[in-house]
């Protein structure tokens, strides 16, 4: 078990050490949880409540709160208590399962696939033609990557992920279980005669950006033509769909069960809140947020936080909800 003393930890995140504690510090936990052993984390004033009845012996705190550390406990203060925290995190992350030989043996891989030094290869994965992964890949067992697709170094794809024909993935990126990309965009008209259904073919492709990350269950469609884009170091929730020829920018954030519909445009640095949904052939522009249960018919302008459905400028949407409650009451 990792254990490590108050100034070790304060050493580590170059903080500034308030008072004193002899236990070794064995992991970190919230507040109402800790033992003696743990070190906890105060962001924000509503927490400071906690921290008197909590058995933590430290706690790491931003540095513009005031708070006694007690006896026989310490107090990290740092800029932000957040970051320090994933710091922290990182230092307590158990080893991720190992693989008992490199390439397991019940893997299928196609002659013509392309492995790169160093890639780990679970058991019952597919591989197929002209596939190629760059070095340090890791693909967890029952991970499909159908043909001609291509995945850059250091990816790592958990269990049930399948990556279909001719994707393209960056370096650095990170699919949790049962990821989706490349399945077919949902695309269907009605038939001439009026009594069904015609399937729009999908031949376009996903491409994926480097250290981009995607949650358990989401899906990124491929294309009608051309590709659906996933811009460098994007972050994607459990449980998110992103239609065909969408595009997003760099370092967009999208959480859980919200959705993009087909041709959405996001730019920089966007932010998509939980259950949000996005209307077809919307741009939404660099630094916008969207509200989580928001719905978004028009386009987003640059910076600007919109909330409600339909979807409007928040302060704007603020004061209908603030008039509704009055006229409620009266």
């Amino acid at each position: 078990m990792k254990s490590y003393s108050i100034e070790e930890l304060n050493n580590l995140l170059k903080g500034e050490l308030i008072g004193h504690t002899t236990q070794q510090i064995e992991g970190p936990e919230q507040l109402q949880n800790a033992k003696n052993n743990h070190i906890t984390f105060i962001g924000s004033t509503k927490y400071i409540k906690f921290w008197e009845d909590s058995k933590a012996c430290a706690a790491v705190i931003n540095d513009n709160l005031s708070v006694e550390p007690g006896d026989n406990r310490a107090l990290i203060k740092v800029k932000n208590a957040d970051l320090a925290m994933a710091t922290i995190l990182e230092l307590y992350n158990p080893p991720a399962p190992e693989f008992e030989t490199d390439i397991h043996p019940t893997a299928v891989i196609h002659e013509s696939a392309t492995i790169g030094d160093g890639c780990k290869i679970g058991a019952n994965c597919y591989v197929g033609k002209n596939v190629a992964l760059g070095s340090g890949v890791i693909l967890y067992p029952n991970v499909c990557v159908f043909d001609e697709t291509t995945i850059g170094d250091h990816t790592i794809a958990w269990s049930g992920t399948v990556i279909r024909e001719r994707c393209i993935i960056g370096s650095h990126c990170i699919f949790h279980t049962n990821v989706s990309i490349g399945a077919d965009g949902f695309g269907y008209r009605p038939s001439d005669d009026g009594r069904g259904l015609v399937k729009i073919p999908q031949i376009g492709n996903v491409i994926i950006g480097h250290y981009v990350e995607i949650g358990a269950n989401s899906c990124v469609d491929r294309a009608k033509f051309s590709s659906t884009i996933v811009g460098d170091g994007c972050k994607i929730d459990n449980l998110v769909q992103i239609a065909h020829n969408s595009i997003m920018g760099r370092s967009c954030i999208m959480a859980g069960h919200s959705g993009l519909a087909g041709s959405v445009t996001l730019g920089d640095g966007v932010i998509i809140g939980g259950s949000a949904s996005i209307k077809d052939h919307t741009t939404i522009e660099s630094g916008a947020t969207v509200g989580a249960g928001s719905g978004v018919m028009n386009n987003v302008k640059a910076g600007e936080t919109v909330l409600g459905y339909p979807a409007q400028e928040a302060k704007a949407m603020l004061k209908q909800w603030v008039a509704m409650r009055r006229m409620a009451k009266k």
